[in-house]
């Protein structure tokens, strides 16, 4: 989004962080944006924001060897069997590289623009996973629910890695239920090391109520922080046990990449 919307701006800032030693990068997703800019919405309608696949894919074009994740792709909005393709397609082209974060959506208008109910958002999430995860990885490829339903069909290629990652994102007690009952991880977007604290005591107490299954052992903690890192908040954040951040090039950044520059500085004493 921002400043890396620019092909060789996000070949660069990838490219870059992969040779600093950054894990991952990462793209977020709005296919369209109320017109004009009503909250909650927190970009303008001509903000350009690429859609994250595709950059994705770009990205993995000038790497080798970072991860490459959404953050989020808005999944009750896709279609499952065409996005589970585009994921299978991105994970063989990086050579099983790709994390998959997901979120429900909260902009009811880029709902209605795509034509997906917004009150129904949670149950096709978990539909969507369900099914997916067929096409992935079950011999024979089936699904039966409310909105999707085949059988007797297939799709190859498969996906490199088996499972493929989910980061769960979101700030709702549905968010943070389906994190610890189906993620590898979970993302908060946009947080300080206060409202994190107060996600993680949410991610506890759910988890006190959800069975979590053994194959996904910890619970990943993945933050973009609110505003500019510094050392002092990338201390809290590490106190509090967050795993890893996600910094954000300010969007007219001249040069994104030396986002990384400074997120290094600000982490070099942890």
């Amino acid at each position: 989004m921002g400043a890396c919307s620019e092909p060789d701006a996000l070949a660069a800032t990838a490219a870059r962080a992969e040779a600093a030693g950054f894990d991952s990068v990462w793209a977020g997703e709005h296919v369209v944006l109320p017109d004009p800019q009503v909250p909650p919405s927190p970009m303008a309608p001509q903000d350009p924001a690429l859609d994250p696949l595709l950059a994705l894919a770009w990205a993995a074009a000038a790497t080798s060897t970072i991860r490459l994740a959404t953050g989020i792709v808005i999944l009750p909005q896709r279609n499952p069997v065409v996005l589970a393709k585009q994921i299978a397609s991105l994970d063989v082209l990086c050579g099983g590289r790709f994390t998959f974060g997901i979120g429900v959506g909260y902009l009811e208008p880029e709902f209605s623009a795509i034509g997906t109910d917004f009150e129904s958002r949670g149950a096709l999430t978990d539909e969507h996973l369900d099914a997916m995860a067929s096409l992935w990885y079950d011999d024979h490829p089936e699904h039966h629910g409310v909105t999707m339903d085949f059988a007797g069909i297939d799709a190859h290629p498969r996906p490199v890695q088996r499972p493929i990652p989910i980061v769960v994102g979101g700030h709702s007690a549905s968010a943070y239920r389906r994190a610890v009952r189906r993620g590898n991880g979970w993302y908060g977007f946009a947080m300080t090391p206060e409202s994190a604290a107060v996600s993680l005591e949410q991610l506890a107490a759910a988890a006190a109520r959800v069975d979590r299954p053994a194959e996904l052992g910890e619970l990943e903690i993945s933050i973009t922080p609110r505003g500019r890192l510094t050392a002092e908040r990338a201390a809290a954040f590490a106190e509090l046990g967050v795993h890893r951040l996600i910094v954000m090039p300010p969007p007219a950044a001249a040069d994104p990449a030396a986002t990384i520059d400074e997120a290094l500085a600000a982490v070099s004493g942890i």
